[in-house]
């Protein structure tokens, strides 16, 4: 070997990792040499084998990376070129050599094939010069990076020349196409900071100059660089038999999830300016014009140095800064990192944390101190030593740290040419690794591997300690455009069934996707708040759930500042919160639509039981001053109604009141919105029909509605009974009678479009949603009855026509809303209805046969579903109705339409057993507390396998017991208890 070229020291060369493997190639080596055509080739590539500098060289690379193998095997005369002239000029001859070749070659298949050889044989050369030791790990990769630039840079030219060719562009000149173009490339990350590592990614945004571009094609500007762009990744990126030139990732765009392949200047300017993130700044100290036009490039950077460097920086992003930080879960002394598996570039006391260390003291101080404006990151921490703002002990063992970490990251990637850096499982693999770094075992691999981190973990720690933690459970990074490993493992730790897309979900809100994050100070608060919010939300019943309606929530917001703030100063609130989007469907929804009710929380008051009807009414009556129109009042009597059921909610949530309270406050709730709604819609509707005569129409509610039993997912099961003046249906001139409106209508046609008017009314969605859902299958004749029915019809029917169910859901019939007087016949025809002598043992038949019938349709197999399942809520009420039927007639008293003061009359009267009453009664309040937690929490009945422990929990304390295994034996012998009674009650009968 010639004493001048490439400096071979055996002694500092790795050994093999795989000997066999070395052995094997050394072989292949000097078959190769045997049958070189070249004759000269072939005695050299004989003599380095058996030289003992050449022979430790290809040992140590044959027998630790198969794919610099193969590279060799491939490019032996490159190999010759590097030992006879040594890395720098072989480098540099083969960086000009892919320049000439490249200078007016137009073909693209032969361009991708140049770029592939010339990167290949660029890439042999460094990793040459690196495994042997001549090159430091600086200049290992500044000419990893001067290579992406340049490969960058010739395909840019290429794509440039052809748009000039094809007449789409004018340029200044093909032998520059480059220069003066307007289409600017900046490199990102480690190639802007000229860091690359061994098998990077490398980082591009590509942005272009409208005032510069001479631009003549018939797509717009932007379509243009976007083909242009996706054309440049494919020249790089795209695998072909010679293997590719570059990964290409140009996700630090400007919010890349809804932005363009390449965006304009001023398009970029404005993003960074209004939206740019505090880590944005962070990445874009690295940020360097690489190819395209340098100048236009140089220009645009300049010009987002305030955004970089703020020269005050306020407290608010100083805040922001800290709190990105102390997101991630750094510990002083911590030590129990392993090694196999480990991550040295985002696992603790990796790369990233030495980069961030350097990073974030720039930002604080760089702008006013321009010598801190370095993108490296060995001379930037040499920078913050000397302006005082780093230890020299703390500098010097970062500095080492980093050195060290990029040099096992080179060897990780050199192995298969990969991008990865995430050390091998203990074994094997990690025994070769460690000999391919230089270490004569695993151990001592291990022992200096774990120093590095350790230091970097200790420096990084006191890095700001003296703000208050904020990461709590481990990592919750949201920054930059990649998941962090150990941000996803935390969020799975928490209880998040898919972290990674929790994360990418995060890193949305913090682009400012939503109207609520389009503000700095929305997004620093929002930094400031994540860990507690997803504390909170992990907590709930089902925290993907909650998750989910919280950025649903957030979507919805129009600004975010407020809330954020209130969130901040009333950490309750924020569980609170929390609680309702993972426990509560119906509330959250309401939530969304008006996060102002957060603020009514925090009034005295809140949590207080609602005041009596009256001062509902009252209240509502105030609000419904206000309207202007016929549509305020749909939507005031929407917005007052479920601000109140919002209120119920919560109380039922936090346990403060049970189902049973909570039933008669819906109650009072829908009872207050109906009948101050009525007379509005009947106005609106007599503008254009007028009045009749009589005491017009009256709404009566059944169900759970006239039970007053209500949940929050209840809907209305109404009827509608209007008045027939006595004189006019005694003279016969009632159906002849229209209305006085400017259109009249028949008594028939006036009371059935008005009835469906209040329908409308209830149901229609406007801006603050539905009120109710409304059944009127309950009506007479049903579905193929009319919507409304005069009284004396209504009477008719239900003594000659209806079956004992429609008597049975009438024994919960109640009037909401109507002229007093036509309210009070309605309650006396009720009464008669339900007082007339039966026969017992057909209305038991009856009753039986209807139960079957519902259990063929809902046969309640479901654990919790506890209204149809047998013994559940559905017995309860059909034992009460039944026992309201049968002996009425003797003692009307007993009518009732709530189901637990029905079997109190009814046992008092003698017609049941008090033991039985009470067992029935306290059966119908554990169904209806239960039953209302499930409607509040899941919408229905749940799945015994999917109940989750935070459900758990909610149902247990719902029913008065420790736990949920206590809880299942009380539904289990509940259920039990209530169908026994049901057999001998009525289905033995």
């Amino acid at each position: 070997m010639p004493d001048t070229g490439l400096q071979i020291d055996p002694a500092s060369l790795p050994r093999p990792g795989n000997p066999e493997m070395a052995a094997h190639g050394l072989e292949r080596w000097r078959d190769h040499a045997r049958q070189c055509e070249d004759r000269d080739l072939g005695s050299f590539a004989a003599a380095f084998a058996e030289d003992s500098r050449g022979h430790a060289l290809l040992a140590a690379v044959f027998g630790n990376s198969p794919f610099l193998g193969r590279s060799l095997l491939q490019e032996l005369p490159t190999a010759r070129n590097l030992v006879t002239y040594g890395a720098d000029a072989v480098f540099r001859g083969l960086l000009d050599e892919l320049r000439r070749t490249l200078a007016t070659e137009g073909d693209a298949t032969r361009v991708m094939q140049a770029l592939r050889a010339g990167r290949r044989r660029a890439a042999l050369v460094i990793a040459l010069a690196d495994i042997a030791g001549v090159w430091r790990v600086e200049n290992v990769t500044a000419a990893l990076s001067d290579l992406a630039d340049a490969c960058v840079g010739l395909a840019v030219a290429h794509l440039l020349r052809r748009g000039a060719e094809s007449g789409d562009l004018r340029l200044g000149t093909l032998a520059a196409p480059a220069d003066d173009s307007g289409l600017v490339v900046i490199g990102m990350g480690k190639l802007g900071a000229r860091e690359l590592n061994y098998s990077s990614d490398v980082d591009l945004i590509v942005f272009y100059d409208p005032e510069k571009v001479d631009y003549h094609g018939s797509r717009t500007l932007q379509d243009y660089f976007v083909r242009l762009t996706r054309e440049l990744v494919r020249l790089l990126q795209e695998r072909t038999e010679s293997g590719f030139v570059f990964r290409t990732d140009l996700r630090l765009r400007p919010d890349p999830a809804s932005t363009p392949l390449a965006m304009s200047v001023h398009a970029a300017e404005t993003y960074y300016e209004g939206m740019g993130q505090n880590w944005e700044r962070a990445a874009m100290i690295k940020a360097r014009a690489i190819a395209g036009d340098i100048a236009a490039g140089e220009l645009f950077l300049r010009r987002l140095r305030p955004f970089v460097w703020r020269k005050h920086l306020d407290f608010a992003a100083i805040q922001d800064i800290h709190s990105i930080k102390r997101q991630i879960h750094a510990t002083k002394g911590h030590r129990d990192i392993a090694v196999g598996g480990h991550n040295i570039k985002l696992g603790r006391g990796g790369i990233r944390e030495i980069e961030f260390y350097a990073q974030t003291q720039q930002l604080i101080w760089g702008g006013r101190r321009p010598e801190l404006r370095l993108p490296a990151t060995c001379p930037a921490i040499r920078a913050l030593v000397a302006a005082g703002r780093v230890a020299p002990q703390a500098a010097d063992e970062m500095i080492a740290a980093y050195r060290f970490l990029r040099h096992v990251e080179h060897r990780l990637q050199m192995v298969d040419d990969r991008q990865t850096q995430t050390l091998p499982p203990a074994g094997p693999e990690l025994d070769a690794i460690a000999a391919f770094a230089g270490f004569p075992s695993t151990a001592a691999f291990s022992t200096t591997l774990l120093a590095h981190l350790g230091n970097v973990e200790d420096h990084y720690a006191e890095l700001f300690e003296e703000a208050p933690p904020l990461g709590g459970p481990g990592n919750l990074v949201f920054t930059g455009t990649e998941n962090d490993p150990e941000t996803v493992a935390t969020l799975g730790r928490m209880g998040f069934s898919d972290g990674a897309s929790i994360s990418n979900v995060i890193r949305g809100w913090h682009h400012g996707r939503y109207r609520a994050m389009r503000s700095t100070r929305a997004r620093e608060l929002l930094t400031e708040l994540m860990p507690r919010l997803l504390e909170s939300l992990a907590r709930t019943t089902h925290p993907d759930a909650a998750f989910a309606r919280f950025d649903e929530f957030l979507g919805r917001l129009p600004a975010g500042v407020q809330l954020f703030s209130l969130l901040y100063a009333n950490p309750g609130l924020l569980d609170l919160l929390a609680e309702i989007m993972g426990g509560a469907p119906r509330l959250a929804e309401h939530l969304s639509r008006n996060a102002s009710l957060l603020d009514a929380v925090l009034v005295q008051g809140f949590f207080e039981p609602l005041p009596a009807t009256r001062y509902l009414a009252e209240a509502l009556d105030e609000s419904l001053r206000q309207a202007n129109d016929f549509q305020d009042v749909l939507d005031i009597v929407r917005r007052w109604t479920k601000d109140h059921q919002f209120q119920v909610g919560v109380r039922v949530l936090r346990h403060i009141t049970d189902a049973d309270a909570a039933g008669s406050a819906l109650a009072d709730i829908a009872d207050t919105a109906i009948a101050a709604l009525q007379p509005h819609v009947e106005r609106d509707f007599a503008r254009l029909h007028g009045r009749l005569p009589g005491a017009g129409i009256a709404t009566v509610g059944l169900g759970k509605l006239g039970s007053r039993e209500m949940t929050v997912t209840s809907d209305l099961d109404l009827i509608f009974i209007y008045d027939v003046p006595a004189a006019a249906a005694a003279d016969g001139s009632w159906d002849h009678t229209l209305s006085d409106g400017p259109k009249p209508l028949a008594p028939i046609h006036y009371y059935a479009r008005l009835a469906q008017r209040l329908i409308n009314a209830m149901t229609a969605p406007t801006g603050e949603g539905r009120l109710f859902e409304v059944d009127m299958r309950l009506r007479p004749s049903g579905n193929a009855g009319p919507i409304a029915s005069s009284l004396e019809g209504f009477g008719r029917y239900q003594e000659e026509s209806a079956w004992t169910w429609e008597h049975m859901a009438l024994t919960r019939a109640r009037v909401i809303a109507g002229d007093p007087a036509l309210a009070e016949r309605i309650r006396g025809a009720l009464q008669a209805i339900l007082a007339r002598p039966r026969d017992p043992a057909k209305l038991a038949k009856e009753v039986a046969d209807m139960r079957a019938r519902i259990a063929q349709q809902f046969p309640g197999e479901q654990f919790w579903d506890l209204k149809y399942r047998p013994g559940g809520m559905i017995d309860v009420e059909f034992i009460a109705q039944y026992l309201q039927l049968r002996h009425a007639a003797e003692s009307p008293g007993i009518l009732h339409p709530t189901t637990a003061e029905a079997l109190r009359r009814i046992a008092a009267a003698g017609y049941l057993n008090p033991e039985a009453a009470a067992e029935l009664i306290d059966a119908a309040r554990l169904w209806h507390r239960l039953l209302g937690m499930l409607r509040l929490t899941v919408g229905g009945p749940v799945d015994t396998a999917s109940l989750g422990p935070g459900l758990a929990r909610a149902l247990a304390t719902a029913g008065g017991v420790a736990d949920i295994d206590a809880l299942e034996r009380l539904v289990t012998a509940t259920a039990a208890r209530i169908r026994a009674h049901f057999v001998r009650l009525v289905a033995a009968d």
